[in-house]
């Protein structure tokens, strides 16, 4: 499918953004939240099989996994610059790496769902998107019951550079969700050089 070659007048930019964190961060949720389309989703039961490669610990009455990635698209035409977003899900497990490779392919940037009662589980993410230079924000999502923490407090442990946006959200709630995503075209925005290697985004799909 060929794309415009410029941006179209009245269009809004059209942006990929990956959603990643660890197991059970809530990253389908958010999807499924904010998607203004029935969301694509993978989900597959957790077996026993995956018992000793994916710990439940602090999110036992979870039952099921992503497995490729979520697909959701939220459009925001009252931003600043009209926006329509394309929103990939990743799968939490490390063993996914290779796969976060291709779904971060042409993103604007991405958001790394934080779940704070099992902050070890960010790490991986995190380093991820550092060592491949791709603008990111960290939410921390409330999940009920848990403890709240300061954003600084999960800037510290995570060791993040000032320059990096830690927020909060309720991965549940379309507008906290929104926001975040918000945070980030921002961020990426200001992140990202001009010029011929590094093209602002344009009305195109990018890679998705």
């Amino acid at each position: 499918m060929r794309t415009p070659s410029g941006p179209v007048a009245g269009a809004p930019t059209v942006l990929k953004v990956v959603i990643a964190g660890g197991f059970g961060a809530g990253k389908t949720t958010a999807v499924g939240a904010v998607s203004e389309i029935t969301p694509l989703s993978t989900e597959e039961h957790l077996t026993e099989a995956s018992t000793n490669v994916d710990s439940l610990a602090g999110v036992e009455a979870k039952q099921t996994t992503t497995v490729a990635f979520d697909f959701g698209r939220l459009s925001l035409p009252d931003a600043p610059v009209p926006l329509e977003l394309f929103l990939f899900g990743t799968p939490g497990q490390d063993r996914f790496v290779d796969l976060w490779y291709d779904l971060s392919r042409g993103a604007v940037g991405a958001v790394v769902l934080v779940d704070t009662r099992r902050l070890e589980s960010s790490f991986t993410p995190v380093s991820f998107f550092e060592d491949i230079g791709l603008p990111f924000v960290v939410a921390m999502n409330h999940f009920d019951g848990a403890h709240r923490y300061h954003p600084e407090q999960v800037r510290a442990a995570l060791e993040l550079p000032a320059s990096v946006p830690v927020v909060t959200c309720d991965a549940r709630d379309p507008n906290h969700v929104a926001g975040v995503l918000l945070t980030l075209v921002r961020h990426a925005v200001k992140n990202t050089p001009a010029g011929p290697g590094h093209p602002t985004p344009a009305t195109t799909l990018q890679d998705a």
